[in-house]
């Protein structure tokens, strides 16, 4: 039970984060806050790496029998690591510039 508190309290972190990388994208895309070259591109292929290597996360994980919690915890880093690393970069460029 304690597991899926966790499971669920790292995806409400990790949604609240691509909420705000969602919003500084948009301010950017306005001309609100200035936006870095190539973020457009960025965005896109920076999702791609990330679910596929949630997709094999969570694969090898049930190949080698893991729970379905445990599978979705090993897929949920590294689209939760990209989330994390872009709500940083963003809000940071946001308070310098």
């Amino acid at each position: 039970m304690l597991e899926l508190l966790k499971l669920q309290m790292r995806t409400a972190h990790m949604l609240t984060e691509a909420q705000t990388v969602i919003g500084m994208r948009m301010l950017g895309w306005m001309g609100v806050t200035p936006a870095a070259k190539g973020e457009n591109a960025r965005m896109v292929t920076e999702k791609q790496t990330a679910f596929a290597k949630a997709g094999m996360a969570a694969t090898l994980a049930l190949w080698s029998g893991k729970t379905p919690a445990q599978a979705y915890g090993l897929a949920l880093a590294p689209i939760g690591r990209t989330t994390h690393s872009n709500a940083q970069r963003l809000t940071r460029r946001r308070a310098r510039g």
